[in-house]
């Protein structure tokens, strides 16, 4: 019995040494074998020929070692003699055996295991280098956290990948941001003149991290003496100039009058052409208003009566001297007779106002509609002009309104406040059109603002309060009478009794005689630029109207940063914009 079982030990040898098993392993295994012989006497487990169990055989693996979890209590004392974890028993300890010898579970298993976790990482730095690590995050998550970001950090956002740029330039994505009051206000410089070229940059203001950043625009190019108003997040350029004999100076000798209007959306940085409008105009004074769907837009067709025909701001003696081939004659004439034409043929349309909504036309911005008005300005012959004309979204089309008042005068600024566009002209009166009702109306107010004449008045609105900019002579203290001192003043029109109050004073000295004032919400932004010493300086302001305290009070946002790399030209040619982005 004894000489069988050497003999079986024997051949368990030989059996692990043809598995390229360690000796000391094979020694330790036989020496388990030999302690379960000795310790069991009543023979009632399962043995096989050779006396040892049959589970133990079950745990042997391809290398030779336990395979770790194997179920072995009933030998083994229980669940307490598991294998530990590696806080518990230590790195020392981290592979102890079920079997009781260290070399049985832990020979081949620490290699396998650390095979195991390199190729896993082999294959996340993998998905990292090729872009497709899939993020398990939701997307109502993602753009909760995106819609957070200032407009700088977005913006870099959106070159993470096709994902990310497509959640945050969505209609949906934009209307959280700006119902969430994650916007932050935007101040926008057009106009900028380099070295005697229209260079088409923007500069961009951020208000809240007085940052200055700069955009190229490649379609403003060699444009100057445009006109710029904002709504829904978008920027629009109306009219404007450019040189015919040099592309890109600003060279008024020889020029061509736009009458096309661009839209640039920041938040996109994207451009687009809408429908131009029926006359060429430079420097127009815009106002821009958000209507209902089913407002009425009539178009107000001009008659002989209202005709006029202003004169040329280049003076002289007469037509002749100034026009001696006496083409603006001509053309009069030649205006004259088709508009006689026009009225006396017969009227194959009615003019009705226009409430239906164009099957082709596609509204912006969650349907909502606006209307942008553009009076004034100089024309193709570079003369003032006293007709205007009104751009509805829904139908993408300009028309025709009434002529501003007789005896008007030149208009000089507007702006639309509780829809009702006010003019303002340089004869110090003021007109308003009702743009539901399609007429206008001329003001009288009490008293008038005071104001040097040299240095033209901007009307602003602000919160549905209307509001101007002026210039006045300040006397010197003791010293009644003597104007020693130019300041510049806000005024407020009381709607009601339409009497003016000085409501604030701007802290610069006023040495910009085109001076840029645009509001955005409760926000009025002052732009500033000038020539002295040599230099161009600017200067730019903020006024935050809705605060409770009785004076308003104006604070410098930004003092010399721009105007130091451009020419004393864009002091004329700048025009601003402010949006919350």
């Amino acid at each position: 019995m004894f000489s069988n079982r050497r003999i079986l030990e024997d051949g368990l040898c030989q059996d692990f040494e043809s598995l390229s098993v360690t000796k000391k392993l094979a020694r330790n295994v036989s020496q388990k074998l030999r302690k379960k012989r000795l310790h069991r006497s009543d023979g009632g487990e399962e043995e096989s020929a050779g006396g040892f169990s049959l589970r133990c055989l079950t745990m042997y693996g391809r290398v030779g070692s336990c395979k770790v979890g194997a179920d072995c209590s009933d030998e083994f004392g229980g669940s307490s003699t598991r294998r530990l974890s590696a806080g518990e028993e230590g790195i020392k300890n981290a592979y102890k055996t079920l079997c009781g010898t260290e070399d049985c579970c832990s020979y081949g298993r620490k290699d396998r295991f650390r095979k195991r976790t390199n190729r896993k990482g082999l294959e996340v730095d993998e998905l990292h280098r090729n872009g497709k690590m899939n993020l398990s995050l939701p997307d109502d998550v993602l753009e909760m956290c995106l819609m957070r970001l200032p407009l700088s950090s977005l913006m870099s956002a959106r070159l993470v990948c096709k994902k990310w740029n497509h959640l945050t330039t969505t209609p949906r994505f934009m209307q959280m941001r700006k119902e969430g009051c994650y916007q932050t206000p935007w101040l926008f410089v057009f106009g900028s003149v380099k070295d005697g070229h229209c260079s088409g940059e923007v500069r961009v203001l951020d208000v809240d991290l007085h940052q200055w950043h700069k955009v190229d625009v490649e379609v403003l190019k060699g444009r100057f003496m445009f006109s710029v108003a904002s709504m829904h997040e978008e920027i629009y350029i109306v009219g404007g100039c450019s040189s015919l004999t040099s592309f890109g100076r600003v060279d008024r000798s020889s020029f061509k009058t736009h009458k096309s209007m661009l839209v640039f959306s920041p938040s996109t940085k994207s451009w687009r052409k809408v429908e131009s409008m029926k006359y060429a105009r430079s420097s127009p004074i815009l106002g821009i208003s958000e209507v209902t769907v089913d407002c009425p837009i009539t178009p107000t067709q001009p008659t002989r009566q209202d005709r006029r025909f202003p004169r040329s701001r280049l003076g002289g003696v007469s037509d002749v001297y100034e026009d001696p081939h006496r083409l603006s004659v001509r053309r009069q004439l030649r205006s004259l007779s088709d508009e006689n034409a026009r009225i006396m043929g017969p009227a194959k349309k009615q003019c009705r106002p226009l409430r239906q909504r164009s099957e082709t036309s596609s509204l912006r911005d969650g349907g909502k509609r606006f209307v942008l008005i553009a009076i004034g300005g100089l024309g193709s012959w570079d003369e003032p002009l006293d007709s205007g004309e009104i751009y509805d979204s829904m139908s993408n089309k300009w028309t025709e309104i009434q002529k501003l008042p007789v005896d008007f005068g030149i208009v000089c600024s507007g702006v639309v406040c509780d829809k009702t566009f006010f003019a303002y002209s340089e004869s110090d009166k003021l007109a308003g059109y009702d743009i539901e009702r399609g007429y206008w109306v001329v003001i009288q107010t009490t008293p008038s603002p005071p104001r040097v004449h040299e240095y033209y008045p901007k009307l602003i609105c602000c919160g549905a309060r209307l509001f101007m900019l002026s210039v006045s002579w300040c006397e010197g203290d003791g010293q009644i009478g003597r104007r020693n001192k130019a300041i510049r003043k806000m005024w407020e029109l009381d709607l009601t009794y339409l009497t003016w109050a000085e409501v604030s004073t701007h802290p610069d000295a006023p040495m910009d005689w085109n001076a840029a004032f645009v509001a955005d919400k409760d926000l009025i932004f002052g732009a500033e630029m000038f020539k002295i010493f040599g230099q161009v300086l600017d200067f730019f302001t903020v006024c935050n109207v809705g605060v409770s305290d009785k004076v308003m009070r104006w604070t410098h946002i930004s003092r010399n940063r721009v105007g130091r790399e451009l020419d004393a030209s864009s002091c004329m040619t700048k025009t601003i914009a402010a949006l919350h982005l």
